[in-house]
C-alpha cells in the first residue's frame, strides 16, 4: 500500500500491511450493490481483548482496521495521534479495499472497524447478517476523487463525465482520438482502482452509471502509487485515485478538471466542501463493528476517531479531505455514544 501523505507510519506499535492481517479467515468476493444503515445480527465476531478502568486508567489491547486504501492514510495518521496518548494500545491496519475489508474480515467478523470509500453495500449488509456482524455508519471526511494524467499531455486539461465514460466503459475508446479528433492518435494507457475498492465502485457509479461497465483493459491496483508511477512514466496514461494523494504528488502528474455542466472546476478541498466538485465527490466511512465497542479501548478509539474528523489540520492540512464541521462531527459523536451505551 501507499505511504501516507502525512509522512507514514511512525510509531513502532502501529502496525501496517496486508500481513498484519494474515491469519484472518477469508470469504467470497463482493459485488457491487447499493446499501447503506446499521447492521443486523448478534455479534458472533471475537474482539480483541484489552482493559481500562472509568476512571482512566491505563488502556490497552488490539485493535484490527481493513478496508479503503483511500481512507488509510486518514486512519494512519489518527491511530498515531491516538497511540501519542494510549502507548499500550496496539492498533493494526490493513488497506484491503473497501469491498474486500467487507468480504474477507469485516463482516466474518474478524476485524474492528472497516474503513470505506463508499457506503456498505446491500451485499456486504447481508453477509455481516448471515455471520450476526452488526455495525455502525459514520461518516468521516469528504474525498474528491481526482483523474490524473501524464506532466506531458498538453492536449487536455478538462473532460466532462461522457468523455471520461468513452476511456473508461468496456468496449469504449482504444486512442485518445477516438474521444476527440484533436487529440493524439495513440493507444490510452489505464491506471486504476481494482475491483475490490470503494474507489473502483464510486468511479463505476458516477462516471460509467447502470448502463456501462468499466473496462477491464487497464493496470488495476489497490496501490494509489502504482497508478502514480504508471501514469507518471506514459504519456499517454490516465488514472484515478483519491485527492490526498494526488495532494502529495502535484509535481508527479497533471490532474483534470471536471466540467459537468458548469464550466470546468478542478479537484480540490475547496471545491469538493462547497459542492462543486461534481459528480467526483464522495463521502468516506468507518464502521466499527457493535460487539468490539464493547472493549473500552476500542471504544475510546471510535470516539477519538470521530473527534479528529473535526480537525482541519489533520484532515485536510496533512491528508487532503474534507473535516467535518463541529455540528456534524457533534452530532456523529452523539450517535456512536448511543450505540457504545447500548453494548457496554
Amino acid at each position: 500500500m501507499t505511504d501516507s501523505p502525512s509522512g507514514g507510519l511512525s510509531r513502532r506499535r502501529f502496525l501496517t500491511s496486508s500481513g498484519a492481517l494474515g491469519a484472518l479467515a477469508l470469504a467470497g468476493c463482493t459485488e457491487q450493490s447499493s446499501g447503506s444503515g446499521s447492521g443486523s445480527g448478534s455479534g458472533t465476531g471475537t474482539s480483541a481483548g484489552g482493559s481500562t478502568d472509568s476512571a482512566g486508567g491505563q488502556l490497552s489491547g488490539e485493535i484490527t482496521l481493513t478496508g479503503s486504501s483511500t481512507v488509510y492514510p486518514l486512519a494512519t495518521a489518527i491511530g498515531n495521534e491516538f497511540q501519542k496518548e494510549h502507548d499500550q494500545v496496539d492498533i493494526s491496519l490493513s488497506p484491503t479495499g473497501s469491498g474486500g475489508g467487507f468480504s474477507n474480515h469485516f463482516c466474518v467478523g474478524n476485524s474492528d472497524f472497516n474503513n470505506a470509500s463508499r457506503p456498505i453495500t446491500q451485499s456486504e449488509q447481508d453477509l455481516c447478517s448471515e455471520n450476526g456482524v452488526e455495525y455502525h455508519e459514520i461518516n468521516v471526511a469528504t474525498d474528491a476523487l481526482t483523474v490524473i494524467v501524464n506532466t506531458e499531455n498538453d492536449w487536455v486539461d478538462c473532460m466532462t463525465p461522457d468523455q471520461l465514460r468513452q476511456i473508461w466503459r468496456a468496449d469504449g475508446a482504444s486512442t485518445w482520438a477516438d474521444v476527440n479528433a484533436d487529440w493524439p492518435d495513440e493507444p490510452i494507457k489505464r491506471f486504476g482502482a481494482a475491483d475490490t475498492s470503494g474507489t473502483f465502485d464510486y468511479f463505476n457509479e458516477a462516471i460509467l452509471g447502470e448502463e456501462a461497465n468499466h473496462t477491464g483493459n487497464y493496470e488495476a491496483t489497490e496501490k494509489d502509487n502504482l497508478i502514480l508511477q504508471g501514469v507518471q512514466q506514459d504519456q499517454y496514461g490516465i488514472g484515478y485515485f483519491g485527492f490526498a494523494y494526488y495532494q502529495g504528488n502535484q509535481s508527479a502528474v497533471k490532474a483534470l478538471g471536471i466540467d459537468n455542466g458548469n464550466g470546468c472546476v478542478k479537484p480540490s478541498i475547496e471545491s469538493a466542501k462547497a459542492g462543486e466538485y461534481k459528480p467526483l465527490s464522495r463521502p468516506l466511512f468507518t464502521y466499527p463493528r457493535k460487539e468490539a465497542l464493547a472493549e473500552e479501548h476500542i471504544a475510546e478509539f471510535a470516539r477519538f476517531y470521530v473527534e479528529q474528523s473535526a480537525n482541519a489540520d489533520l484532515v485536510s492540512e496533512q491528508i487532503g479531505f474534507v473535516p467535518k464541521t463541529e455540528e456534524t462531527m457533534q452530532s456523529e459523536l452523539e450517535a456512536l455514544n448511543q450505540v457504545i451505551s447500548e453494548v457496554q
